[in-house]
């Protein structure tokens, strides 16, 4: 499907989508307690659906009720099937680590693209305690039974969703755990998702200061009830359209949240936005912005939105900490690069930072290259230039599926049409 937008300014009011990091931790956990869970305005997506169904796989019984979704669980065991994670690296990851705990022979396989993004540290570290994981391309074979407790060293820059999938796991695991880090870890705003959430299903973790050690006792996770919030990831554009080219209010944001993608706020702001928050929602308006230099090393999902923000502001700006970038749905950085080029747009890459002259993007013909979040970027550029085309734009659906949708309701001139 190509998106087909002509030059819009756009006004109005739309609610941000439920965060898919919170709703797939929340399925793990709600998977993993003994009895039921409610998860309150939980995502539906290409990503959670895909949890969804590993979960039903697995033996727990999911369940709509007024907008509710509940999960009942209590016995999960290994699938008969194989378990499809589509193009969730989160689902991947966590149900790796999930899987390694259960008796008995898992299989999960999941889409070309997500085959090609690092899986191996984290299996390398299940084998250490005990499981057998063995990767054939897309297909990951997992013998899991009762893992080994003890102390495990891990390299300080290793992805914090590995991070993430040993502490859920980390609860059944034998007679308590420890994974050290020989630095404080990347992306610790992730991490500190997964603690919280940890926590809401009644599970402690020890946490050193520096995020260098967490320690777990084996215990038992407990139903919950849990409140599912806006995703400021999904928001990003959102905001950033209005700061460019219109007035956008955006409902069902936590100014308090721990997600890393809050930091929308404070690039945007640096940049000269008009940014009006309050109590239900945050509005944007457009401003005369100006380029800056920004690390994205916490935050490396909000690099599409600031490259094609930085594309329409005043000067020269740089963007840091984007390695990680490269290893996403699709390599971001060359995405970006080679979209930008094609609108008029002046970059330099190196490996570490993303150097980008702003001025007046023209319109052009974008390759989201399957890729939600260039997809998603490459839209506001396009309602700010104008005569822009999107490719494969159907792959929002991984974490926005009203994206489009939202855009004309703003005022957008947004046309979906079949390739």
């Amino acid at each position: 499907m190509r998106a087909l937008i002509e030059k819009s300014r756009v006004t109005g009011r739309v609610t941000a989508p439920a965060s898919k990091s919170y709703t797939i931790r929340a399925l793990v956990g709600a998977g993993m307690a003994s009895g039921i869970s409610c998860i309150s305005g939980a995502l539906e997506s290409d990503d959670t659906r895909a949890a969804e169904e590993i979960l039903r796989n697995l033996g727990a019984e999911l369940y709509r009720e007024n907008g509710n979704l509940l999960v009942s669980s209590g016995n999960l065991a290994p699938a008969r099937v194989a378990l499809d994670c589509g193009e969730s690296a989160a689902s991947l990851r966590f149900f790796s680590a999930i899987c390694a705990t259960l008796p008995g022979k898992s299989v999960l396989v999941s889409s070309p693209g997500l085959a090609r993004r690092p899986v191996t540290p984290l299996l390398e570290v299940l084998n250490k305690m005990g499981a057998g994981c063995f990767v054939d391309e897309n297909r990951i074979t997992i013998h899991g039974g009762c893992l080994r407790g003890g102390f495990y060293n891990l390299e300080g820059d290793i992805s914090s969703q590995f991070i993430s999938a040993l502490l859920l796991a980390a609860p059944h695991v034998c007679q308590g755990v420890a994974y050290v880090l020989g630095t404080p870890p990347r992306s610790r705003p992730y991490i500190d998702m997964t603690l919280e959430t940890l926590g809401r299903f009644g599970i402690s973790v020890d946490t050193a200061p520096d995020y260098t050690c967490f320690t777990v006792e084996p215990q038992a996770y407990k139903p919950a009830n849990i409140l599912i919030e806006g995703d400021w990831s999904s928001a990003s554009y959102l905001l950033a359209l209005g700061a460019v080219n219109g007035e956008v209010s955006v409902e069902g944001l936590n100014l308090l949240s721990l997600q890393a993608d809050k930091a929308i706020l404070t690039m945007l702001n640096k940049m000269g936005a008009g940014i009006l928050p309050d109590t239900a929602s945050v509005t944007t308006r457009a401003s005369r912005l100006s380029a800056i230099d920004a690390d994205v090393s916490q935050c490396i999902d909000l690099l599409p939105t600031m490259a094609c923000c930085l594309a329409m502001a005043d000067g020269k700006g740089c963007l840091r900490g984007i390695s990680r970038a490269r290893l996403k749905e699709s390599n971001r950085v060359e995405a970006l690069r080679r979209g930008l080029e094609k609108m008029g747009i002046s970059t330099e890459e190196d490996e570490e930072s993303l150097t980008i002259w702003g001025g007046s993007p023209q319109g052009a013909v974008i390759d989201s290259y399957n890729d939600h979040r260039i997809a998603m970027a490459f839209a506001v550029t396009g309602l700010y230039s104008g005569n822009t085309v999107i490719e494969r734009a159907e792959c929002v659906s991984k974490t926005y599926p009203r994206f489009w949708d939202d855009l004309i309701r703003l005022g957008g001139k947004v046309r979906l049409q079949d390739e």
